[in-house]
């Protein structure tokens, strides 16, 4: 099945009903992206032809697509039209690379490299990795895409002797992956996750509107002599991407 196609869902509606007409709309396209009828990536039809098909007024459609473009179902592409977003990813918490995960999850990765080099560290980052302000560290920063869809943007700091990093190794591989290859043994991390608005470069970068929330996560990892290796600072697509926890009772 050609998921980019033009999908024609079945929709009809109660005119008697006490149920906004948008909202029945929405409802049932929401039930055919839930049950694999509008598969990720298929298209709809425009609001004019969708409010022909539907016998209802364009403010209608646009309403009823609007709602699952804000519940995150939806996404409209300019050149395109309006599409089934893809499925979300969720992420367990583990010591794991992003690039990894989505390999593992049968994804398909890809990555931009938007930064490589190094600068004095600020109190922050020297904080961090242990170091005083001022050493030079390494910077990089990644936009990473599953599909054509940007889904985060991620910033690491290294120490610069390290391991060697070239931008082409960069947007092939994973930089775990990389890491393990030269040596380093990750044992460890402290990992903090929240929430914030996105900046306008964000959501440029991220395909989202400005002050749209995106997650984002935090961490440190260590090797097995205790000695810090990467502090990450990456922001994610809240629609895209979430977090799985497991708790245990103590």
């Amino acid at each position: 099945m050609d998921r980019t196609a033009v999908h024609r869902p079945a929709v009809s509606v109660d005119r008697t009903s006490p149920v906004p007409l948008y909202f029945q709309v929405a409802q049932q396209l929401e039930a055919a992206i839930r049950d694999g009828g509008l598969p990720p990536g298929s298209r709809l039809e425009n609001e004019i032809l969708l409010a022909d098909r539907y016998g209802l007024s364009r403010p209608t459609i646009r309403q009823a697509i609007q709602h699952l473009v804000d519940k995150g179902l939806l996404v409209r592409k300019r050149g395109v039209g309006t599409q089934v977003v893809q499925a979300q990813v969720r992420r367990s918490i583990e010591l794991t690379s992003l690039y990894d995960d989505l390999l593992a999850s049968g994804r398909s990765p890809s990555t931009r490299v938007l930064e490589l080099g190094t600068l004095p560290a600020d109190d922050e980052v020297a904080r961090e990795l242990d170091v005083a302000p001022g050493t030079e560290v390494l910077r990089l920063r990644r936009l990473r895409l599953t599909g054509d869809e940007p889904l985060a943007l991620l910033t690491n700091y290294l120490p610069v002797d390290l391991v060697a990093l070239t931008a082409e190794d960069l947007a092939a591989r994973g930089l775990y992956e990389m890491l393990r290859t030269a040596g380093v043994n990750l044992r460890i991390a402290n990992q903090t996750i929240g929430a914030r608005g996105a900046t306008a470069i964000e959501a440029r970068l991220l395909d989202e509107r400005r002050g749209v929330p995106l997650l984002t996560m935090t961490r440190v990892a260590y090797d097995d002599k205790g000695r810090p290796v990467e502090y990450g600072c990456h922001v994610y697509r809240a629609s895209r991407y979430s977090f799985a926890l497991t708790l245990v009772e103590r």
